[in-house]
């Protein structure tokens, strides 16, 4: 079985003239860069190692130098390439939390069985998450990421249970 890799980054532009990219981090962990020595470029079905030889942040952006990349010129080709870890480097999360991309594509049931469709997005709003759940060509039934109305997540399997308040479904 191959790894899974993850994307924790796009490469956006870049930063002076040394070969520094700026990165846009695509993950709540973005401190993350400052403790790395290397990460995967990813570009379509490609993919190289980088060593990261330097970490600093501007703003929402982190600013990172590669030993393989020596000036802005080699740096502009890299406009657009994710950057990546294998699922095993991931930042463990607690109990009972779970990475967006676990959650989406998860099959959603009530208790007794029922199938409502497959999470295809997840919302972030300010009090909690919402998943965007989808039957075929039904409307999308938001459910409120809350531990009283989701009440089993099962990566494994491959399905959430939700126990759906009164008049969120009709």
């Amino acid at each position: 079985m191959t790894e899974e890799f993850i994307s924790i980054g796009e490469i956006v532009n870049t930063q002076g003239c040394r070969g520094a990219v700026r990165v846009l981090p695509l993950t709540d962990f973005p401190e993350r860069f400052r403790d790395m020595q290397m990460v995967y470029l990813a570009r379509g079905e490609e993919r190289w190692l980088l060593h990261i030889e330097q970490v600093t942040y501007h703003k929402q952006f982190a600013i990172l130098k590669f030993r393989e990349i020596p000036d802005m010129t080699t740096a502009e080709k890299l406009k657009g390439a994710l950057l990546q870890v294998p699922r095993s480097e991931l930042v463990p999360l607690p109990d009972g939390h779970y990475y967006i991309f676990d959650i989406v594509g998860l099959s959603v049931y009530t208790p007794e069985g029922e199938y409502l469709g497959v999470v295809r997005d997840v919302m972030r709003t300010g009090s909690n998450d919402v998943y965007v759940v989808r039957a075929r060509n039904e409307r999308p039934l938001l459910v409120p990421a809350l531990k009283a109305v989701v009440r089993d997540i099962d990566l494994r399997g491959g399905r959430m249970t939700v126990a759906l308040p009164e008049g969120l479904r009709e």
